[in-house]
């Protein structure tokens, strides 16, 4: 498993939502490419950036900030937040190592799904953002998780099962920014139905038991950025996980 640091830039700063709340955000004082910098200089080999303007207003708002991230540092970057065009696509892709899409992945199958047969399968991959309903079903959300539906994680994967379908990270979103720890039964069950799949997993990652109890899992990497942020792993703890340590 490796570990992917994320960075959520809004307005050109470093910031975290809770649980997806633009009305609750903490700011950072680091600019994003120092952040990035210390990152690389870990060990980080990918870095996960949300465009939290693009996400807001459906269109890429900061690919040039993310452009000199990847330039500058020489890290893999993969980028979400407003892909909703296929114009979108090829300006994030020409900024971007992966572009993540979301929402429309979710709302408009059969446009992403032509995307997938437009493009590699590495530079794409799937967000698919959940809610644990009352029985355990994980249900998807959409539009910076403001959206409820009532389509499940299992029903849309098997919707893109032939297409190529390689990466997908997904979140439980009322863990993430609450360092509650990741949702193991979630990413397990993800593991059992779909074991060939690349899975990401992120929301509350808090510690080195968190990243030791999803490399167990044999998840693809872990998505971290408050816990990170904040030096509640230290870099020690962060080297199994990091290619380049």
């Amino acid at each position: 498993m490796q570990l992917i640091p994320a960075i959520d830039i809004r307005k050109g700063k470093c910031v975290r939502l809770f649980q997806g709340d633009f009305t609750k955000e903490t700011l950072y004082e680091i600019e994003p490419i120092d952040l990035a910098a210390r990152y690389a200089s870990a060990g980080a080999q990918w870095l996960h950036v949300v465009d939290l303007d693009g996400a807001k207003i459906g269109r890429p708002i900061n690919l040039q900030l993310i452009t000199d991230i990847a330039q500058k540092i020489g890290l893999l970057v993969q980028v979400g937040g407003g892909i909703r065009t296929l114009a979108h696509l090829r300006k994030t892709l020409e900024s971007a190592d992966r572009v993540v899409i979301g929402s429309s992945a979710v709302m408009q199958p059969n446009k992403v799904m032509n995307w997938f047969n437009m493009f590699n399968a590495d530079r794409l991959a799937l967000a698919l953002d959940v809610r644990i309903d009352a029985s355990g079903m994980p249900l998807l959300t959409t539009h910076g998780w403001t959206q409820h539906t009532q389509v499940s994680l299992w029903h849309l994967l098997e919707q893109y099962k032939d297409v190529g379908l390689k990466h997908v990270l997904c979140t439980d979103v009322d863990r993430d920014g609450t360092m509650a720890g990741p949702n193991i039964k979630l990413y397990e069950s993800c593991r059992k139905r779909w074991p060939n799949i690349e899975l990401q997993a992120s929301g509350g990652i808090r510690n080195k038991s968190d990243l030791a109890a999803l490399a167990k899992l044999k998840v693809s990497a872990a998505i971290s950025g408050k816990a990170l942020l904040e030096r509640k792993i230290l870099i020690e703890e962060m080297a199994p996980y990091l290619p380049n340590a």
